[in-house]
């Protein structure tokens, strides 16, 4: 991670200064300030560059006198409109413009009217500096970016390192997410997922594995169909945060419950080749259920949180389920499998019923890769949610508009549910066709969590991006964990995030925009099915097996 250091304002001695500015304070005391202390440099810069302040505005002035190699200008627009959100994107903005630079300094001075503005901008400095080069070997030294420390400039140092602290647990949570989803199949399939969430185990996160054993006695049917045609063996890790240190028998937790198929080909329904490596970010739900468990282990959250991750690799072979083969889940209910490329559903079916059963919690949310459906629907902008609890529902919609990482309610109901009939089961796993097939998937996992307040979260179109972001380089976005995290420090620790609110028409800060290939992530159909599906309009939002090392508690 860059390293951070929070300290009053002065001219550093080498190295580059930024310095973001809303529309009202050119010309102002602040910029008057580095004005005289640069010899006039900043305002001669300054226009001749016709730097205006406005949004995502950044400005480089080369040489400027005091030492710095380089000035950097970042525009934060109208003072008015400026927000947690705003502070983030300057701090990101301001990485991307560093260059080649090794250290640097941004004045946060013109940031404030909230605790933690300063705080704000390192977090942006932090997610935007991310880079995932395990793999680079032949990278030349000059094509490697130098950036190694920030010295945040603001006018209370101690304050500002305190706010810093719960941020950096947050950040270290996002990078677990985008290192998991980033990872090549080849490397990270089930039991090596598996074996790095026990490293959580140093945060003081409980951590259960159940391998194949366990899982065939639990009776994982319909989990266990889609790991049987892979040489690599399932997983379910169960991960445990205890932060209220609890005693009560009735405690109730709150559960995370994320997807985490390594890869899928589509089993027996394959998927098309182009676009098919991209089916190694298909886990990105279960990635960002274990980012989530690390944030909130990391500050120390005073909550109860249970996260569970259902780990299988979808492979076409002699073994594999077959297209009309019947399956019994955990719950007992019985499933026709009709196309074993919607096989994410099938995974999280158990765990879900198993989380109800097990934990009773009070409220589910699942994450998942689920269909390519949903980008049709809703492009790369928002997240598709599905949820039988209104307040549920509006709780996650609020918290994802105050970090930028957004979701569009969808509907549910019993017509769609009717789509999912089966002529010799409980349930078929797919719908009659194209039409609706984001919300019958929905409808198909509605059915495992036995009337327990649940939220689905299709992130299919947000978790990978095709391009740089102020916050979010190229790849893996690790959409969710921020909005969970917040979903969580605002309605379940009994204190609130202190932070401005939200802008009335709000921005993803976080998407998958320009994702070469996400329609193949439809599950029950073809890219090109999905490509061609009539979107539903939505409604208007509301407010080498490796057996387990720890035996599960029955």
């Amino acid at each position: 991670m860059l390293d951070i250091a929070f300290a009053k304002a002065s001219l550093p001695e080498s190295g580059a200064l930024v310095l973001p500015l809303a529309e009202e304070d050119l010309g102002g005391a602040l910029m008057g300030e580095w004005d005289r202390l640069l010899g006039g440099s900043l305002a001669r810069g300054a226009a001749a560059a016709e730097f205006k302040g406005r949004k995502g505005q950044a400005t480089t002035l080369y040489a400027p006198g005091g030492g710095l190699s380089r000035l950097v200008l970042v525009g934060l627009g109208k003072r008015e409109a400026l927000d947690a959100a705003g502070a983030e994107v300057a701090g990101g903005n301001a990485v991307a413009a560093l260059g080649r630079e090794a250290l640097a300094s941004i004045d946060t001075r013109a940031i404030g009217g909230w605790a933690g503005a300063a705080a704000d901008v390192a977090l942006g400095a932090v997610l935007r500096a991310w880079r995932f080069d395990r793999y680079r070997t032949t990278e030349k030294p000059e094509d490697k970016p130098r950036l190694a420390g920030v010295k945040v400039l603001c006018e209370d140092p101690h304050a500002a390192k305190a706010e810093w602290a719960s941020r950096r647990a947050i950040a270290e949570g996002v990078f677990l997410t985008r290192e998991l989803v980033s990872e090549p199949a080849n490397i990270l399939n089930p039991p090596e997922f598996a074996d790095r969430l026990r490293k959580l185990e140093k945060l003081g996160v409980e951590v259960e594995v159940f391998g194949q054993k366990d899982l065939e006695k639990l009776g994982f049917g319909s989990m266990l169909c889609v790991s049987q045609g892979s040489a690599q063996p399932p997983r379910m890790v169960v991960m445990r945060w205890n932060g209220t240190d609890s005693k009560k028998k009735d405690s109730q937790p709150i559960a995370f419950i994320g997807k985490g198929v390594t890869f899928d080909t589509g089993g027996i329904s394959i998927k098309p080749a182009a676009g098919m490596e991209d089916m190694k970010w298909d886990m990105a739900g279960a990635g960002t259920v274990a980012g989530l468990m690390m944030a909130l282990a990391g500050r120390k959250a005073k909550v109860d949180v249970v996260g569970l991750v259902g780990l299988v690799e979808n492979m076409p072979s002699g073994t594999a389920v077959r297209p009309g083969d019947v399956v019994t889940s955990y719950s007992g209910q019985t499933i026709e499998v009709i196309n074993t490329d919607a096989e994410g559903r099938l995974v999280l079916a158990d765990v879900l019923s198993y989380c109800k059963k097990r934990f009773d919690p009070a409220f589910m949310v699942n994450l998942a890769t689920l269909t390519g459906a949903i980008i049709v629907a809703l492009g790369n902008e928002h997240a598709g949610l599905f949820s039988n609890d209104e307040g549920l529902a509006a709780r996650i919609q609020e918290a994802g508009k105050s970090v930028g990482e957004l979701a569009w309610r969808m509907p549910l109901g019993e017509a769609y549910d009717r789509a999912i009939k089966s002529d010799i089961a409980d349930m078929k796993n797919v719908g009659g066709g194209r039409a609706g097939g984001s919300i019958t998937a929905a409808q198909f996992l509605q059915r495992f969590v036995d009337g327990c307040p649940w939220a689905h979260l299709d992130i299919a179109g947000v978790a990978w991006g095709g391009k740089d972001q102020p916050t979010v380089p190229k790849g893996a976005t690790a959409w969710g964990v921020r909005l969970l995290d917040r979903l969580v420090a605002e309605h379940h620790e009994g204190r609130n995030v202190e932070a401005p609110a939200p802008a009335a028409e709000p921005e993803a800060a976080v998407s998958g925009v320009g994702s070469e290939s996400p329609a193949i992530l439809a599950e029950g159909g073809a890219a090109s099915d999905a490509s061609i599906a009539e979107p539903v309009a939505p409604p208007a939002p509301a407010r080498a097996a490796r057996p387990a090392t720890r035996r599960p508690r029955r």
